[in-house]
């Protein structure tokens, strides 16, 4: 007999618009938990904390700091036990403390719910990545990510309409209970459809050594780090304007009984970059794409705060940024996911976990000041993208 093993099976892949509609429902739970909950924070705000309305933002903070924190653990757990295990127990983390956010009456045991309900939701973000790294690789998971972030796109345009309607009927309490139907509906679906991507001979032991080695690898990585701080920056400025975002449609322009209807346009609009980059990356590249993207944005951020401070800011100006915000987003997360995960194939698990878990906390710390900065203007959002979007292009070509 010969000593040559047999060659592993090959995976079943998904037909790719139900694995694309399965990813994007995963990333969603996070697009989902964020903006259904933007019209509730007045009300929250008058019930939880009326002496201080800002502290509200805190409940957004709150959910992506606990993301932030359980993607140290997700992207290891899932390269020991597999993808799927993680999504499923990520699930019902994020199911449970959704039941918990819904009974909350003081806004420390909300924001507490909200951090566990993070937690919960980093398990179907991080094992998802890695899962389609098993699957596709370079640019062929850029356009796998960029049609997937395309319908994701979409949870963003319904969420806060969603979320109007059920204060409309209850309060911002039932919120909570969307968030447990949606999160059901998810672990059925991978539970049902999805295989395992993750061989068990193909897993790493969830061994002390085993799981440094696996870090330094990434870490050494300069192409990792690089792009790991400009998705920082990226994530800084979209998180700083989503803290704001329903003040200023409501404080600065009067519109917050119209803002779900706004909203839903950015997104709508902004989902048709990522079919764009779908189109484009094959031939232009990652890295052309997302430095366009970047030094457009600075452009127009700079253009918009000297324009804003000569006095001639309007609702109309303020809106074409804020789209702009949202739009560029289609041109550089997933390609600067596939970016930073092109080598590292073999431990794509501590990889994503390591990227995104530097990424989310650090741009938690740009966006909380920026957020608690609101001014009654849009100010202190635009200035931090222009910050935030300078860099990461000067960053970007050093790559």
């Amino acid at each position: 007999m010969s000593d040559i093993p047999a060659p592993a099976p090959a995976i079943r892949r998904l037909a790719l618009p139900e694995f694309t509609a399965m990813l994007a429902m995963l990333f969603a739970t996070i697009a989902f938990s964020i903006d259904a909950m933007l019209p509730a924070l007045p009300q929250i705000a008058a019930d939880l904390s009326p002496d201080a309305p800002n502290r509200a933002q805190l409940i957004l903070s709150a959910f992506v700091l606990g993301m932030g924190t359980g993607t140290l653990f997700s992207g290891p757990l899932s390269d020991a036990f597999g993808r799927k295990p993680v999504i499923a127990a990520g699930l019902v983390i994020y199911i449970a403390a959704a039941l918990l956010a819904h009974e909350a009456e003081s806004l420390e045991f909300l924001l507490a719910a909200r951090f566990l309900q993070g937690l919960g939701a980093s398990g179907p973000r991080i094992a998802g990545v890695a899962l389609s790294r098993d699957l596709y690789q370079g640019r062929e998971m850029a356009r796998v990510m960029s049609f997937v972030m395309m319908v994701f796109m979409v949870v963003p345009a319904l969420a806060p309409m969603i979320g109007a309607g059920v204060i409309a009927i209850s309060s911002w309490h039932g919120i909570f209970l969307a968030f447990i139907a949606f999160g059901i509906v998810a672990i059925s679906w991978v539970s049902i459809r999805q295989p395992e991507t993750l061989p068990p001979p193909a897993r790493r032991p969830l061994q002390g050594a085993v799981i440094l080695d696996g870090l330094m690898q990434v870490l050494r990585s300069r192409e990792v780090r690089l792009f790991t701080i400009v998705m920082t920056l990226g994530f800084g400025q979209m998180f700083a304007l989503l803290s704001s975002i329903q003040q200023i449609f409501d404080q600065t322009y009067g519109k917050a009984e119209s803002f779900p209807y706004w909203f839903a346009l950015i997104a709508a609009f902004s989902a048709s970059a990522s079919f764009i980059n779908g189109r484009l990356v094959g031939r232009l590249g990652m890295r052309k794409l997302v430095l366009i993207a970047y030094a457009g944005q600075f452009l127009l951020s700079a253009t918009m705060v000297a324009l804003f401070l000569s006095g001639g800011g309007s609702f109309l100006a303020f809106y074409i940024w804020a789209t702009s915000v949202f739009f560029i987003a289609g041109f550089t997360f997933g390609n600067l996911n596939a970016l930073a995960m092109q080598t590292m194939g073999h431990v794509a698990g501590m990889a994503t976990s390591v990227i995104a878990a530097i990424s989310t906390m650090l741009a938690v710390a740009i966006a909380g000041p920026v957020g608690l900065a609101f001014d009654g203007t849009a100010l202190p959002a635009m200035t931090g993208a222009v910050l935030c979007s300078g860099l990461a292009f000067l960053l970007m070509r050093r790559a």
